[in-house]
């Protein structure tokens, strides 16, 4: 490409091909913006390039953009590029630009003056009312599966009477579009989807205002452009106006290689009809990046090269080489979480310590990607152990999430049905026809009676009555049901009676809320077995009133919520409170662990913490440090597009959104075994290894030997009863040991590797975190010591299982 003199201003610190895309004629052009590529300057040097040389007024241009922050930021950046107010100009995004448009022409649109914008949540309550109404089984037409319906509809372009109905549940289905359509009308309101559809019928419909716009916006500037779905391209279109001219020039900017959001309804083959309908010869990509390291850039370009039909281009920098791509493999998830925090903290050492060059100086700077939401929970818990706050963005913390503190709030209840706050939670929840008024009564009978509301339903009449005396038998059946079993078999009971994963498959976002639950289990059996209960342990050694359960001929301790120090006595299936004597059930100390640490570590409002996200979170973000994990074959890429081409390909885009979010380190990992969706699964490492070059990677990757060594014998790591359970195979860190009832003390350790351990030596452990060790007892294999844990307390480990470290 031939160099354009920077004479402007304007024009200074472009490369070539930026300046080119900015000083474009007027004419339809597509920029393939390569990731870091700096996409938002050339769309606002564009448009004050367009203002500043006289070829349009500001009135003339429509950008639009995907989100409020970037319209803001290019506002911004105008405003500092040209003494011009940018107040007027028609920036935004779609949904913005529409309500806009119909605001100017609400006669035209068949709209109240002062219509309103129906958010999702409105929208809901909306078809709520509407199925109420109309006595429509919520069973078979759940209202948000009935909205996503509509929602489908209105991207498709289509009203009530356009739509094919194929059986009698998508004629019901029109029924209630055409019901809703009519309430929406009477009431004067309208949804996000009716912004867009009605801006685009009126266009389409109204000669004389869509030749009024056409004229006007000579320059159409669009942002993300892989990202747009079918009505809003046919919006565009209709502003257009026909190949041959008569309207704007529309001047796509976008990147084919990041189209993520299939699942949202954006069409990645927009970009390639726009190219064939609008016969656009003006081509430019823009390939030089400014955020990452060459090596970070090759994997990328070599990774995406695999999908067929892309429009293509290859970044490349003048930054350099820098680091390899640290690939690492771990025996089990847990490692796996165990491997990052160490190498986290390495790199704020690094950081902090020296000139910065080789480390991070902020937790802010290192990133987790996931490709599940469930993934972040094994995560979490390392970051928790090791007294490092962490921030889930766009998104909550694993204990914190609703599908999980409703689960939680069932398990509450069955360890103590007089938990008014765990009740009021679930008792209409997954609904049961159990209404605000109807709980304002039970409320108020519980306390003239003075008693907990579980205790009070029968003081209430008629068929809430009914319906809250159906809800505590629910629970009461399901206590007894429980009776017996260990944690991982009451907490699977639970999802099944409870109705959550039934409700959950209704929802459009079900499956990650869905995946979590099971995520649950893992939790659960991976805390019994750290914690050194056995996995078989009965988990709820208790009848309703608080008496002992006889549990093979033995009489098992009352339980109790008090006391968060916790240790383990001899049998399995209790732990002691080592200040209190007071015996905690598995399921009692699970609640306390998870309240612990869904309190506990949470970044606070501008602290420095390390970020955590899935993937598609990421987009648009940018790190000095990021780890990817889960690189395994059925996770990344998922499984439900294994045996889907186009599913693969949107996976593979994926994959090079997470390593183009990476500016000096990027590190992929991969897991043997992973706890997940309830079970453990033998994983193969994940086929986009394959597609990275070679010569990129640097396998950071312990000898096979080693994994030996940090895993016991599968004889020892089943031996449940004597609380010798491994991280490798009982799914979490080496686990505290049974203190004998009268312990015996014997000479400390003098040999072996753990011959340093001594009493008042700082250690560290991958499930405890740091803490002091109290006193040592027992020689070889058998030597164990008491180590004090500020966040966990006292607990005595088995030195040859724990894997304790100096600090």
């Amino acid at each position: 490409m031939h160099s354009i003199p920077h004479t402007s201003p304007l024009l200074q610190g472009l490369n070539n091909e930026q300046a080119a895309a900015v000083t474009l004629p007027q004419a339809h052009a597509l920029i393939l913006a390569g990731a870091g590529s700096g996409k938002t300057r050339v769309l606002t040097t564009r448009i004050a390039w367009l203002m500043q040389t006289g070829q349009v007024s500001p009135g003339g241009i429509l950008a639009v953009t995907f989100t409020n922050k970037a319209a803001k930021e290019m506002l911004t950046r105008l405003s500092a590029m040209l003494p011009v107010s940018v107040r007027g100009m028609w920036v935004g995004t779609f949904h913005g630009l529409c309500n806009r448009f119909l605001r100017a022409h609400w006669k035209l649109a068949n709209l109240p003056q002062s219509f309103q914008i129906l958010d999702t949540q409105d929208q809901l309550s909306a078809i709520k009312r509407l199925s109420k109404q109309f006595n429509v089984d919520d069973e078979r037409f759940p209202p948000k599966e009935t909205m996503r319906f509509i929602a489908g509809c209105k991207e498709d372009g289509l009203r009530p009477k356009d739509v094919v109905a194929r059986d009698p549940d998508d004629r019901k289905r029109v029924e209630l579009y055409e019901l809703y359509e009519a309430q929406c009308q009477r009431e004067g309101v309208v949804d996000f989807g009716e912004l867009m559809l009605r801006s685009y019928e009126l266009l389409r419909d109204n000669d004389p205002l869509r030749e009024h716009y056409r004229r006007r916006f000579q320059h159409i500037l669009v942002d993300e452009f892989q990202d747009t779905n079918k009505l809003q391209y046919a919006w565009l279109k209709q502003l257009a106006g026909p190949v041959d001219g008569g309207g704007g020039a529309i001047l796509a900017v976008g990147d084919d290689d990041q189209s993520i959001y299939a699942f949202r309804g954006a069409r990645v083959g927009n970009m390639a009809d726009f190219v064939r309908e609008y016969n656009v010869t003006h081509q430019i990509k823009l390939e030089q990046n400014y955020r990452s390291f060459s090596n970070i850039l090759d994997s990328a370009n070599h990774l995406i090269s695999h999908n067929k039909g892309r429009l293509g281009k290859n970044l490349h920098t003048t930054q350099g080489a820098g680091e390899p791509v640290r690939v690492y493999e771990s025996p089990t998830d847990f490692a796996e979480a165990q491997w990052m925090v160490e190498e986290m903290k390495q790199l704020l050492r690094d950081g902090q310590n020296g000139d910065g060059a080789n480390g991070v100086q902020h937790r802010s700077e290192i990133a987790v990607l996931y490709r599940s939401n469930a993934q972040s929970r094994v995560i979490e818990t390392a970051l928790f152990n090791a007294a490092m706050p962490y921030r889930v963005y766009g998104g909550l913390r694993f204990f914190e999430r609703a599908e999980i503190k409703h689960a939680l709030a069932y398990l509450r209840l069955l360890e103590n049905p007089r938990d008014d706050t765990s009740f009021m939670r679930v008792v209409n929840f997954p609904p049961r026809g159990i209404g605000a008024r109807s709980i304002e009564q039970l409320q108020d009978a519980s306390r003239a009676m003075g008693c907990a509301m579980s205790d009070a339903v029968t003081a209430v009449a008629g068929k809430a009555g009914a319906n809250l005396s159906a809800f505590v038998a629910k629970i009461d059946v399901l206590r007894e049901q429980t009776q017996g079993q260990n944690l991982r078999q009451i907490i699977e009971l639970l999802l099944d009676h409870s109705g959550l994963i039934t409700h959950y498959q209704g929802e459009r976002e079900g499956q990650d809320r869905i995946e979590n639950l099971q995520e649950l289990v893992n939790a659960a059996e991976s805390f019994v077995t750290q914690e050194g209960f056995g996995r078989d342990a009965v988990a709820l050694p208790i009848d309703e009133h608080g008496q002992p359960v006889v549990v093979d001929g033995n009489a098992m301790p009352s339980t109790s919520n008090e006391g968060h120090d916790l240790t383990r006595q001899s049998a399995p299936q209790t732990m002691i409170n080592a200040d209190t004597g007071e015996t905690l059930s598995p399921l009692a100390a699970f609640l306390t662990h998870a309240a612990l640490e869904s309190g506990d570590n949470q970044a606070q409002a501008g602290q420095d913490a390390i970020q955590l996200m899935t993937v598609h979170a990421s987009k648009g973000l940018e790190f000095d440090c990021v780890f990817i994990t889960g690189m395994e074959e059925g996770l990344f890429p998922h499984e439900n597009s294994m045996n889907d081409f186009d599913g693969l390909e949107e996976e593979r885009r994926l994959m090079y959104v997470a390593i183009t979010r990476a500016r000096k380190r990027l590190y992929l990992s991969h897991s043997q075994t992973r706890m997940l969706h309830g079970q453990t699964r033998y994983n193969l490492k994940s086929r986009f290894f394959e597609e990275l070059p070679e010569h990129t990677l640097k396998w950071i990757t312990p000898a096979r030997s080693a994994f030996a060594d940090a895993m016991p014998t599968r004889r020892d790591a089943w031996q449940n009863n004597n609380g010798w359970q491994n991280n490798a195979w009982g799914g979490g860190a080496a686990t505290a040991v049974a203190p004998k009832p009268v312990p015996q003390r014997a000479a400390p350790v003098t040999s072996g590797p753990n011959a340093w351990v001594r009493s008042g030596v700082q250690v560290f452990h991958a499930k405890f975190g740091e803490g002091t060790v109290v006193s040592i007892e027992g020689v070889g294999d058998d030597a164990r010591a008491q180590v004090n844990f500020p966040r966990h307390g006292t607990k005595w480990l088995a030195l040859s299982v724990a894997k304790l470290t100096q600090v």
